[in-house]
């Protein structure tokens, strides 16, 4: 998980949260009250306790005397968003969720567009996953004049629709 810290008139700041140290994850643990479980799972919900406490830690990496106290972001100053592996996986899970649906699948990949760090990455996932899960290509024969033996492939895309606007809220 990236969590993208953006000061009221300030440049965003991008904290990885998707490798910290047993140190780092003990620190979280005992200025949360919370075990490492809740706070990873609070960052996907969006729980503003897991992104400022881990923020927090991540920031110490820079500024180790800084305290939590010190470090007290307006609500709207930070969000959370996939990384790379994580924009992959998802794609995975919704593909196989909403997979047989267009819709839905339509839907999902909107959605995790907005949720990923970077759009390119969401959207080679959502191709990886399209194109994996695409049947072969299918085999035509000439009209007209046939050479035996000779045929040409069906390269259609395999989706034409168009995702809706969501919010995620």
């Amino acid at each position: 998980m990236i969590i993208i810290h953006t000061p009221d008139g300030g440049e965003p700041e991008r904290l990885d949260a998707g490798r910290l140290r047993a140190s780092e994850i003990q620190i979280a643990e005992s200025n949360s009250d919370r075990p490492w479980a809740l706070l990873k799972g609070g960052l996907v919900d969006g729980d503003i306790t897991a992104i400022r406490v881990l923020a927090w830690v991540i920031k110490k990496r820079q500024n180790p005397t800084l305290r939590l106290s010190a470090f007290d972001p307006f609500e709207d100053e930070v969000q959370v968003k996939l990384d790379a592996k994580e924009t992959h996986r998802y794609a995975a899970e919704m593909f196989t969720r909403y997979g047989q649906d267009p819709a839905e699948l339509a839907g999902a990949w909107e959605e995790l567009r907005e949720a990923a760090d970077d759009p390119a990455i969401a959207d080679a996932a959502i191709k990886e996953q399209t194109e994996a899960q695409a049947p072969g290509p299918k085999e035509q024969s000439l009209s007209g004049s046939e050479t035996p033996g000779m045929s040409i492939s069906d390269s259609s895309p395999t989706t034409s629709a168009t995702p809706p606007t969501t919010s995620t809220g």
